[in-house]
């Protein structure tokens, strides 16, 4: 099986105040074994190092985050932090594992914060911050080229990176979007390589909902790359404004009568290029006016211009043969798994193929067994007509 990369969501949840609490609600597990596995290397990877030897809390940490039992993970949690109380990475587990509610889940991360912050002013004295060695802090999957000074670097940073992520999106969740769009900005600003957490896309979010679509252009202008789509957020937020530029004036009866503007063309070139990206996402434009309508008209003129086989595209890139079954090993039982859609075809075409080989089958069977197709059609005339019937067979 050749190998499948999983994108995750860049705005995954918070396991203990959204995974559990829909657990309570619907009885049904939200993670599967192979999502907690997927966790568990990225905590390993982001929070531990070699070096944690040299702090008993580390020490601990280290082996909670490699505990299957989260009430261990929670527990071991609360050793650390009775070992060193400004032990960042354990306010970080007890923030995603313990907290049940968004605040609560806010107030861990706020200690999380005050403790590494502190921390990372510590790591970072022990070495002159410049631009090479801020590069060298995103490359994260060379830990045998990294001193043990660097990797307690590394994973400091890590930390701090992680947890104001974690306090902006707990800011969205909890409405203050100005707060959490200023604390996307000053992060993306002070870390400007360590990308791989793709909090541009949380920003693209934010700024959506306040509808300042300006600021959303100016973010795209830096991450949209029409030669290389990054992920459906970025494809469709960039077909959205070019969409909200021509939806108020949209007329399918008109367009047909003179033709699509060059404005429409893009938009329609770009609604085709998100689609042909992900036809997965669900049309939620509905604060701009038109914009629903002009997907409406181009939605199934989509599928008829993507080419067959899909390989042919330009902009779309095949699934490929192993992601349906790392997606049933990712997704609850629970969730159906969804492929590439099919095209399909008018209702017409089926009811006139049906219709035809219908046509088709009487003419056969009536010319090979005559006499008995025609007791058959009496006796159909008798169930459709009773009344009439022998009026019918009489004159026949």
């Amino acid at each position: 099986m050749p190998e499948c990369k999983v994108w995750r969501n860049p705005l995954n949840l918070f396991r203990g105040a959204e995974y559990s609490r829909y657990m309570w609600v619907t009885g049904k597990e939200p993670l599967t074994y192979y999502d907690m596995n997927l966790s568990a290397q990225d905590h390993q990877n982001f929070f531990t190092c070699d070096t944690d030897a040299l702090r008993p809390s580390d020490t601990v940490m280290q082996k909670a985050w490699r505990e299957r039992n989260p009430q261990a993970r929670i527990k071991a949690a609360y050793q650390a932090l009775e070992l060193n109380n400004d032990c960042a990475t354990a306010y970080v587990l007890l923030a995603e594992e313990e907290a049940t509610t968004i605040v609560d889940a806010e107030k861990y991360f706020k200690q999380a914060l005050k403790a590494g912050e502190t921390i990372y002013r510590r790591s970072q004295n022990c070495h002159s911050q410049s631009p090479q060695h801020e590069a060298q802090l995103s490359k994260h999957f060379e830990p045998d080229k990294q001193t043990p000074v660097f990797q307690q670097q590394r994973r400091d940073t890590n930390v701090l990176v992680y947890v104001k992520r974690r306090l902006a999106m707990c800011a969205r969740k909890l409405g203050r979007i100005r707060e959490a769009v200023k604390m996307m900005r000053d992060l993306m600003k002070e870390f400007p390589l360590l990308s791989m957490l793709n909090i541009h896309e949380n920003l693209l979010e934010a700024l959506l909902e306040l509808q300042a679509y300006a600021d959303v252009q100016a973010v795209l202008a830096k991450y949209d790359d029409i030669s290389l789509p990054k992920s459906a957020a970025i494809c469709y937020t960039a077909a959205l404004l070019k969409a909200r530029a021509v939806s108020e004036r949209f007329s399918p009866e008109t367009a047909s009568k003179r033709g699509l503007s060059t404005a429409e063309i893009n938009a329609v070139e770009a609604i085709h290029r998100a689609v042909e990206f992900n036809p997965h996402v669900p049309k939620h434009w509905k604060r701009i006016e038109g914009a629903l309508n002009l997907l409406h008209c181009t939605w199934e003129g989509t599928f008829r211009m993507i080419p067959y086989p899909l390989e042919k595209g330009h902009l779309f890139y095949p699934y490929p043969s192993c992601t349906e079954t790392a997606d049933r090993e990712l997704l609850p039982t629970f969730h159906e798994v969804s492929v590439y859609p099919q095209k399909e075809l008018p209702f017409f075409i089926h009811f006139t193929a049906g219709l035809c080989s219908f046509s088709a089958m009487l003419a056969l069977l009536t010319h090979q067994f005559p006499e008995l197709m025609v007791i058959f059609a009496k006796a159909v005339l008798r169930v459709l007509w009773p009344v009439s019937a022998p009026s019918v067979l009489a004159s026949s």
